[in-house]
């Protein structure tokens, strides 16, 4: 049986498109490419994300290799929030679920830099029984470490909970470790899809 629901928040509930922002920002083609490489692409991005680095030391680290320069660099971070907006379709079926009564949980990677920013701008945050992010713990996924130690710290049975993310690889690592999962491939409606998926986990309980 079914009881827990675990999201994803990156391009599950929460848009991080950083080439259509760019794209529509109309940065020229070639500052848009080295933007993505060397900020977005970079060693220092995941290790944000793992805790492993503070942002001034990812700035720093950056700018050793790239064109860009310390200002620049910092001035496209610091507009990640920017970038972020919610999905409300897909957000829209928080309050659906519990209503059904499913304990909701979020599982990302997420530097901890702007994560209680996020967290306390968003409503939809209510709607959640807690959750981890990767910087909090220094697991990222796909690493099945953070899978175990959101079990670990609800007292989750992975036979009993649900996961939803956009990256398959992620799935596949939850469904390692007991839990079922479902791709959405960053799909920004995903209420059709999954509706026969929430009407059989309803029917479990």
């Amino acid at each position: 049986m079914i009881r827990n629901i675990i999201f994803d928040l990156g391009n599950v509930l929460i848009s991080f498109r950083p080439s259509e922002y760019l794209e529509k920002n109309n940065y020229p083609t070639r500052i848009r490419n080295i933007i993505l490489a060397d900020i977005f692409g970079s060693k220092e991005w995941l290790l944000l994300d793992n805790g492993n680095i503070t942002l001034e030391e990812a700035i720093d680290s950056i700018a050793k290799r790239s064109s860009l320069n310390k200002e620049e660099i910092a001035f496209i971070f610091n507009k990640r929030i920017d970038i972020m907006f919610p999905l409300d379709n897909n957000v829209r079926l928080l309050p659906g679920l519990k209503k059904q009564g499913f304990k909701l949980y979020y599982l990302s990677n997420f530097p901890l830099d702007i994560f209680n920013e996020i967290k306390n701008g968003y409503y939809f945050f209510k709607y959640f029984d807690g959750g981890l992010i990767s910087a909090e713990v220094n697991y990222s996924k796909p690493d099945i470490g953070i899978f175990n130690l959101l079990l670990e710290k609800y007292d989750l049975k992975p036979e009993e909970c649900y996961y939803i993310d956009d990256i398959s690889i992620n799935v596949d690592s939850a469904a390692s470790v007991g839990i079922q999962g479902y791709c959405t491939g960053g799909s920004v409606d995903i209420s059709g899809e999954l509706n026969k998926v929430l009407s059989a986990l309803s029917d479990q309980k």
